[in-house]
C-alpha cells in the first residue's frame, strides 16, 4: 500500500488549497459545515468508485474516446449516490440541489480520472481518490465551518456564539464564500511557506 498515494491530495496537493479544483461546490454549497461534509462525502464516494472503475477498464477504453467513458463512468456513481441521498438523508439532498448532479462535470473527478485511474493500478487509483477526496472533504468542511461560524454562531448546527453574537450575514452570502477561501487560501500558503 503506497501511503503517499493516500496522503498527498489530503495537504500536499490538497484538491481546493493547492489546485484550486471544485470550485463551483466549494463556494456554492459551504453554507454550513454541514452541507460541505455532505458535498464532500458525496464526492468523495464517486471519486473512489469512478477511479476504481476506469484502473479496472482502462486498457478497454480507445484513447480517443476516453473523456466521454469517464463522464458516462462517473455520471453513473452520481447517480446511485443521489438516490441514496434523496432516499437517505433528504434534508442534505435538499440543501444540496443541483450541485450532487454537478458532480458529473466536477473537474477534481475527471482530473483524477484523466491524469491517475487511467494510467495506473486498481489500489493505487482507490487510494487516490481516497486520498483526495478526503482532502477535497477537510476542506468543504473547514470552509462551511468558518462561514457558518462567523454567518450564524453554530458549527454543525452547535450554536458556539451565544448571546451577544451579532452575526455577519456575508459570510453565508456568496461574497462570504469568497473572502473566506481568500483567507483560507492564505493561511495554508503562509503555513506551507514557513514549513519550507
Amino acid at each position: 500500500m503506497n501511503i503517499k498515494t493516500l496522503t498527498n491530495g489530503i495537504v500536499k496537493d490538497n484538491p481546493i488549497f493547492v489546485q484550486l479544483l471544485g470550485m463551483c461546490p466549494t463556494l456554492a454549497v459551504t453554507t454550513s459545515a454541514e452541507n460541505g461534509l455532505g458535498m464532500g462525502l458525496a464526492t468523495m464516494a464517486v471519486l473512489v468508485l469512478a477511479n476504481v472503475v476506469i484502473a479496472l477498464i482502462r486498457k478497454l477504453i480507445p484513447s480517443k474516446i476516453r473523456i466521454p467513458i469517464f463522464i458516462v463512468v462517473i455520471a453513473t456513481f452520481v447517480t446511485i449516490v443521489g438516490m441514496l441521498m434523496e432516499a437517505y438523508v433528504p434534508p442534505l439532498y435538499d440543501a444540496l440541489g443541483l450541485f450532487i448532479p454537478l458532480i458529473v462535470v466536477n473537474c477534481l473527478i475527471l482530473a483524477r480520472a484523466e491524469a491517475y485511474a487511467f494510467k495506473n493500478s486498481v489500489v493505487n487509483s482507490a487510494l487516490d481518490g481516497i486520498g483526495m477526496g478526503a482532502g477535497f472533504t477537510l476542506s468543504l468542511v473547514i470552509l462551511g465551518a468558518v462561514r457558518e461560524l462567523f454567518g450564524n454562531g453554530s458549527i454543525f448546527g452547535l450554536t458556539l456564539l451565544g448571546g451577544g453574537f451579532k452575526p455577519a450575514l456575508i459570510m453565508i452570502l456568496p461574497p462570504g464564500a469568497f473572502l473566506t477561501l481568500g483567507l483560507l487560501l492564505a493561511v495554508y500558503n503562509v503555513v506551507k511557506t514557513k514549513k519550507a
